[in-house]
């Protein structure tokens, strides 16, 4: 997947832990947790809202793109 989650390192710049985030946005740990170790294929706009909301960041702080062109040119 060409899109990295990198809600991990947010979280610990802010120095918040799971269990207070996940209560902070609304969403079970579980969900949370599965974001934050990248298991996820989708991620709403609203969960993405509420978490740069508690943390205080742009989306582009938690998601990253990384280029796969061997994969792009294989699928073509």
């Amino acid at each position: 997947m060409s899109i990295i989650l990198r809600l991990d390192r947010v979280m610990a710049d802010r120095k918040i832990k799971l269990n207070e985030l996940a209560q902070e946005v609304g969403i079970s740990q579980v969900n949370l947790s599965n974001l934050k170790t990248g298991k996820v294929k989708a991620i709403r706009f609203s969960t993405l809202d509420a978490i740069c909301r508690v943390l205080d960041c742009q989306p582009g702080d938690i998601l990253e793109y990384e280029s796969d062109t061997e994969d792009y040119k294989e699928k073509r």
